[in-house]
This record gives C-alpha cells, structure tokens and sequence, in this order.
C-alpha cells in the first residue's frame, strides 16, 4: 500500500526530492531509488528500524505509516527523535488502531489521521476512508484528501465508522477477487478454457462496473434490465437468492469488523 500511495504522489507532480522512504531491506530501498529517485533509508543497512524511521521522517511535514497494524504504536514511537516536527501530520494506513493509541504514541502533540485505502490504489483506482484525529484541523484534512486523491477516490468518516468502512471497501476487493476467482470456476465447468474463462469474467466484471458507474442507475434497476421474466438469468438469480447472500455479505462484514475491535484490544 505503501508503494501504491507514492506512486500515486510521483504521479500526480509531487517532486521525488520531497520525499523520504523507510524500508526494511536496503535491497527494498535501492528499488525505491531506481523507480522514483527518492531518498530511501533501510533498517538493514541503518541497523535500527529508529534509525531509518527517523532518518525518514526529519523535518517531515506529512508522515505516512503504511505498516502491519501490530507495528503501528512501536513505529511511532520511533518518531520521537528531537528532529520530529511538533506540527507534523501523522497518517496511519493500519487497520484497527486508534487515533488515540496513536496520538498516545506521539507527545509532541502531533494531529493524526486514520486512513483507509484499498488495493485499486495501485492502478489509482483507489477508495479510501479518511478519519480525523481529535488534534486535527481541517486543513490538515484537506491535505489528507488531496494525498489520497492521487490514488483515487476519498471520503471523510466519523472514526467510530472507519473500521466498518473496511470492511467494506477496505476488505471489498478480496470478496470481488473471490466471486471472479468461482466465476471462472463455472464457466471452467460448462468447458470453457481458463484463458477463455478469464476473459469472459473479467470483461463481464469491468463492463458491468462500469456501466454501473456511466449509467447512474440503481444495481437493482440494471439487474432488472438483464433479466427477463422467465428467462435463463431469472433461473441463475433465483437460485443465488434462494443461497440467502444478502444475510451472507453482512455475516461476513460482521466478521471483519469484530476482528478490528479485536486489534484495536491488542488481540
């Protein structure tokens, strides 16, 4: 995610001299120089993870924190070296921790920022929830959305809505990958090659998608269009509604979600 947002930065006019990059290989940090020509510092070569944090983050004005969630609190605490900005923004990408345990992390009085963007962010089609820290302004706001804006598209949440945003738009793209990946398994059932079968799926995903977005309609109304009364599609769709899915998709996101309270407890 974190190579996905800087290449969304590069692309959208940000000057590469103007960022700074920690990462945990020097053989991570040379691609990074290769592909942007940014300044990149590797724990390996630096021989702390404090060290390359905090050589990436002097005078930093914007910091980004693209890792694990379990990582989180212990790479911020990382940042409390004297060169740390005290009006520095911190964005966190992490599932599950809080603006306040990341706000506890940082003394200084850093404004923080929760953000949740997904994987589309590599081919800047990105969806991604912003959450506000109790320091932060809304200029800092406007920046948080101008960043993501170069990976796609943002929306401002309450932080007591971001972790079920994940579990929607954050986690959505595995569910999408997940019904192609049976889709694909159908057609390769009615004797379609794989190479056939990707294609069929995969043009009929984008296709669907965007007419959706092109169309302004309701899902509900296209789906209506397609299916004629006593039709082949009205025979599949019976039977995927008889399959309960709609209870399916909220026990699911249900399931996401109490695994990011169990995160947030250090679970």
């Amino acid at each position: 995610m974190g190579t996905a947002i800087l290449d969304g930065l590069i692309a959208s006019g940000l000057s590469p001299a103007n960022i700074k990059v920690s990462t945990k290989t020097a053989a991570s940090a040379a691609k990074l120089v290769n592909r942007h020509t940014v300044s990149a510092f590797s724990i390996e070569e630096l021989g702390q993870a404090a060290d390359a944090n905090s050589a990436a983050t002097a005078d930093a004005d914007v910091i980004i924190v693209a890792v694990k969630p379990a990582y989180v609190i212990e790479t911020l605490e990382q940042l409390r070296a004297p060169q740390l900005k005290a009006d520095a923004i911190v964005i966190s990408v992490a599932a599950g921790i809080t603006t306040d345990a990341m706000q506890a992390a940082l003394p200084q009085g850093n404004a923080v920022i929760r953000a949740m963007p997904n994987t589309p962010a590599i081919v800047g089609r990105a969806m991604t929830g912003i959450a506000l820290g109790s320091r932060a302004t809304s200029v800092n706001k406007e920046l948080a959305e101008q960043l993501f804006a170069t990976v796609g598209k943002t929306i401002v949440v309450e932080e007591n809505r971001i972790d079920a945003l994940s579990t929607i738009s954050g986690s959505g793209p595995a569910y999408v990958f997940l019904l192609v990946e049976e889709f694909v398994k159908a057609a390769q059932h009615h004797g379609f090659t794989t190479e056939e079968a990707n294609l069929l799926v995969n043009e009929t995903f984008l296709g669907a998608t965007e007419l959706l977005v092109a169309s302004g309609k309701d899902p509900a109304e296209l789906r209506r269009q397609v299916t004629s009364p006593n039709g082949t599609t009205m025979q599949a769709i019976a039977r995927m509604q008889a399959a309960n899915l709609d209870q399916m998709f909220i026990e699911a996101t249900d399931a996401a979600l109490a695994r990011a309270k169990e995160i947030a407890a250090g679970n």
